[in-house]
């Protein structure tokens, strides 16, 4: 009997979801930076901006952004880091990664970034190679999040951080109720206007209320070895920041 593991509310064999997953942004890539001003009214870039505040980079560090789509944080790292620096957009979705290097060639950020296919539960990097790693609103994509955040921790240098922005559990019943109401009624119906895609955000609704909440993502990173794990939550838990560093 195969494995199965969770496609936002149904259940799927473990080794169809990587594939499911892939169709969902094979499917919403061209819109993806449009959909996400739309659904956050533009408050992606707070929680990302927040996110960047929180990751001390440095010029001249190795830095990794997971699951880095169309590459909003790769672009202010790689402004951060600077000449000396390296920046790797990695996503296990080649329409992703196209659109994120059309859009940061277009902006004229070059000089700096590698651009690498990669699934999240095996990355193809060296031992303690990053000084950062980043994975911005990925991890519940990620049919193994365990492994994930093992192989994250691997590649991470000794003293260096990672930071995982994502939705998670609203700390305000009125502001959950609400935050309900909108994910399931009103978001397939601007996925269908924008982007002819009602399923597809149907099913990132559903895989946010099955993403693990706050306290269990802390307790994942420290099962691994992350120490001094900590997380704020923004907009009232809508979205929350971990952050953890490997000693």
């Amino acid at each position: 009997m195969k494995d199965t593991t969770h496609f936002g509310f149904k259940t799927v064999a473990e080794d169809e979801k990587e594939h499911l997953v892939a169709d969902v942004f094979h499917s919403v890539a061209d819109k993806y930076d449009l959909m996400n001003d739309l659904m956050s009214m533009g408050i992606h870039r707070l929680w990302k901006r927040f996110a960047i505040d929180c990751a001390g980079v440095r010029p001249g560090q190795k830095i990794l952004d997971v699951a880095g789509g169309t590459g909003d944080l790769t672009a202010k790292f790689s402004r951060l880091t600077g000449e000396q620096g390296e920046v790797v957009l990695a996503d296990i979705n080649d329409s992703m990664l196209k659109v994120g290097r059309e859009k940061l060639r277009n902006k004229g950020i070059v000089n700096n970034i590698h651009y690498v296919q990669a699934n999240a539960e095996s990355l193809p990097f060296p031992d303690n190679h990053f000084d950062l790693i980043t994975i911005g609103f990925g991890l519940r994509n990620v049919t193994h999040k365990d492994k994930a955040i093992e192989s994250m921790f691997r590649v991470l240098k000794p003293g260096g951080r990672l930071l995982i922005l994502e939705f998670s559990k609203p700390t305000n019943v009125v502001m959950s109720k609400l935050y309900d109401l909108y994910s399931f009624k009103i978001l397939p119906k601007m996925g269908q206007l924008i982007a002819k895609d009602s399923d597809s955000y149907q099913y990132l609704a559903e895989s946010i209320r099955m993403h693990p909440d706050q306290e269990t993502l802390k307790g994942m990173m420290e099962s691994v070895g992350f120490e001094e794990v900590s997380y704020f939550n923004l907009t009232q838990g809508i979205v929350a920041l971990h952050r953890g560093f490997k000693f």
